[in-house]
């Protein structure tokens, strides 16, 4: 047995801590982990161009794991710090160094990580570069194998210029396999584009020989325009903008003709994926608003109850952008992702019902037509509550299993935290999984019929469908506003359809299902693609199963004088082969459905599932590649 004693306990000295635990600071060394580097690097610059310094940020992707960033702020400094070094190599080789404690550093609002983002990226790259233009001279300086100073600080003569330009490549013993995707960073460069307006960003992806400038005059209006690019609206984008209690607000919002609510909120230009006070104070304004109006006008009686804030927020687009100063900014928890920052609900309520209410008056054709589509709306949130009380266990039992009956095969067990869902296509792959399944804690629910595509229907409709209606009964959450993923009757919900387009074509109706009407489900990571094997190879009496063409190429060559099955869909296996590549916990596959980035999640949804199919097709002609196998030839 290894002893524990004194000398067990480690000291990593320098940047070794950050290269044995990334996820400690970039959250996970994974594609999410490995665009985090750009993003540190990014964000320092775009807080120069946030307080005022410089008008263009560029970045550029050298090749998969390599990236340079430029930008035209004030340039690092230089001269000798007084820990004996040069500024420069503090900044890059010491955590928790940096200009952004107080107001000395000349930031009044920031984004950035506390003097963390630069040496962070250092330490998991396998080198980087960096090139200040700072106090008339331009210095250089470079860094390799985690951080130590390969080429010491030189200073190569005066210039004018100023700015810096940070270059490095991501470390494959970090990152492995994973590398630099141009569209997701084009993606954030434009979002961050919108969100600053007098600035110009330009990307260019030298393996790819294209280059990409994002510069919006409009900016958040521009990226309302954007979200609902794919969907009919109702009207232009409403601007409203202002300063309260020291805190910047701006916000912009449209309504369009489909039923989901899509709100994306940022601070000092970092997004705010969890909400947080700005949020709260958005949608308390909007709901007083639109009932104070409603009430006036007499679409509300004294006897009526207020709309509540889900009705009102039905197909509505809205983007927020606060700006806080630092003294101020306060966020919950460990991330940025949620705004804790009191003072900003009741800056963003006041500027927001002072500017709207004015909107509302001198609009009122408009605000007519809204008020008409909250009244349906609440209408269906009512009809929608009445279907999750109904789905409750121990409540009106009968409907439920009316709904049910001869569908779902029932786990044994009621524990949520264990049960498993498959929703399966066809009923013979449903009676294969019903034989091969652990009937403990497994459930079966065979999808016999069309699926629903939810991206263009009400929650009338939904509960109209019969497949969608009995995953609603099955899950026993509700649906909608309604929907309380702490209700669930399952851990995970698995979707396992045929490996070809049918099936695909059921995983992404499901998919939309589930996002837009039960998020949270997607959020809390319960909802999974199983991964069925497309082959079994066989040679004697020895078997092996091939999950992709890959597998299969290499199994070839393992089996020599072989049989191959290919299967073309989930009924061809037996319950025992289903049981032991598909559905036991001990030796399957999952793919898990995650959303990492919301506005980009509801672009492609809106895309791939709305009505424009001129705007599908395009995405299909630049992001599929249509060849065939040698098998399927």
């Amino acid at each position: 047995m290894t002893q524990y004693n004194e000398s067990s306990i480690q000291i990593l000295e320098g940047l070794s801590a950050v290269r044995k635990r990334p996820g400690m600071y970039i959250g996970s060394s994974d594609h999410r982990g490995l665009h985090h580097l750009v993003w540190e690097i990014l964000d320092n610059a775009i807080d120069e161009a946030l307080n005022g310094f410089g008008q263009c940020i560029k970045v550029t992707l050298i090749d998969e794991r390599t990236i340079r960033i430029e930008d035209e702020g004030r340039g690092m400094p230089t001269g000798l710090h007084s820990s004996g070094v040069s500024t420069l190599e503090v900044i890059f080789t010491k955590l928790h160094a940096g200009g952004k404690f107080s107001s000395v550093g000349g930031y009044k609002t920031s984004g950035g990580l506390h003097g963390v983002g630069a040496s962070v990226v250092n330490a998991l790259s396998s080198w980087l570069e960096v090139t200040s233009f700072h106090g008339g001279q331009m210095a250089t300086m470079k860094f390799e194998k985690g951080g130590s100073v390969a080429s010491p600080l030189h200073i190569n003569g005066k210039s004018t210029k100023k700015g810096s330009i940070v270059t490095f490549s991501a470390d494959p013993l970090i990152f492995g396999n994973h590398v630099f995707n141009a569209e997701t960073i084009s993606s954030r460069l434009k979002e961050s584009a919108y969100l600053l307006d007098d600035v110009t960003f330009i990307f260019t992806d030298e393996k790819n020989k294209k280059t990409e400038t994002f510069k919006f005059d409009h900016g958040l209006k521009q990226f309302v325009i954007d979200i609902n690019e794919d969907i009919e609206t109702l009207h232009e984008p409403i601007a409203i903008t202002g300063m309260a209690h020291d805190i910047e607000v701006n916000v912009s919002l449209q309504y369009n003709v489909g039923y989901n609510e899509n709100i994306i909120s940022f601070v000092n230009m970092v997004k705010t994926k969890d909400g947080g006070t700005h949020e709260v104070g958005f949608k308390s304004a909007l709901t007083k608003v639109v009932n104070d109006f409603a009430r006036k006008n007499g679409f509300l009686k004294d006897k009526d109850k207020n709309f509540e804030g889900v009705d009102i927020r039905e197909g509505c687009t809205a983007i927020i952008s606060v700006k806080i100063a630092e003294d101020l900014l306060q966020f919950e928890g460990q991330t940025k992702s949620k705004l804790g920052t009191e003072k900003a609900k009741s800056a963003t309520e006041t500027i927001v019902v002072e500017q709207l209410s004015y909107f509302f008056e001198e609009q009122r054709s408009l605000a007519t037509e809204l008020v008409k589509r909250f009244a349906k709306a609440a209408s269906a949130r009512e009809a929608a509550r009445k279907a999750r009380e109904e789905a409750r266990q121990g409540k009106n039992a009968k409907s439920s299993s009316r709904a049910l009956a001869g569908k779902l095969s029932p786990a044994q067990s009621k524990d949520k935290k264990r049960n498993e869902l498959f929703l399966v296509e066809g009923d013979s792959a449903g009676g294969s999984a019903k034989q091969g399944r652990d009937s403990k804690f497994q459930a079966i629910l065979p999808l016999r019929g069309k699926v629903l595509n939810t991206e263009k229907a009400s929650i009338t409709e939904v509960m109209k469908n019969e497949e969608l209606s009995s995953i609603i009964y099955a899950l026993g959450a509700g649906v909608g506003s309604e929907f309380d993923v702490s209700d669930c009757a399952y851990d995970k919900v698995i979707i396992m359809t045929d490996a070809d387009t049918d099936g695909a074509h059921i995983q992404i109706l499901l998919l939309t299902f589930f996002y837009r009407y039960m998020k949270p489900l997607i959020e809390a990571n319960k909802v999974f693609l199983a991964c069925p094997p497309l082959y079994k190879i066989a040679s004697g009496k020895e078997s092996a199963y091939a999950y992709d063409e890959q597998e299969l190429q290499a199994l070839k060559s393992k089996f020599k004088s072989s049989t191959i099955q290919r299967y073309k869909g989930l009924g061809e296996m037996n319950a025992d082969q289903l049981w032991e590549t598909t559905m036991d916990p001990k030796s399957r596959s999952l793919l898990l459905i995650s959303i990492e980035d919301a506005y980009v999640a509801n672009k492609k949804v809106s895309l791939l599932m709305g009505d424009k199919a001129h705007l599908r097709r395009e995405w299909i002609n630049d992001h599929v590649s249509f060849s065939l196998s040698e098998e399927e030839v």
